[in-house]
């Protein structure tokens, strides 16, 4: 009886988590939706991000992985001098590819 209580609360405490945080100076770069690239922005390469969609049997919570895998595209921005990163397709598996920009007036 213990045990699969114990293991509920785990769970429910993991499932709550945010384990991606904002790295210095990502919170200044801009997400844009999904399409067209953006007019007169430099293409500054690509950033493939990944986290944990599942912990065991669990299934995290899809707009969390999302919200996880954008914090992580954002946060490897300023590495590649880019102010501004799309994404090039939906999640898979927890992973998911960004186009990265250098746009004017950011």
């Amino acid at each position: 009886m213990r045990l699969p209580l114990m293991t509920a609360a785990a769970v429910l405490a993991v499932s709550g988590c945010t384990w991606v945080h904002m790295a210095p100076g990502a919170s200044a770069v801009r997400v844009i939706a999904a399409g067209a690239a953006p007019a007169d922005c430099e293409k500054r390469g690509e950033v493939s991000v990944a986290v944990k969609n599942n912990v065991a049997f669990y299934e995290r919570n899809e707009l969390r992985v999302r919200d996880e895998l954008e914090t992580l595209a954002r946060n490897e921005a300023p590495g590649i001098q880019a102010n501004t990163v799309q994404p090039l397709g939906d999640p898979s598996g927890g992973e998911q590819r960004f186009a990265a920009y250098r746009c004017p007036g950011r």
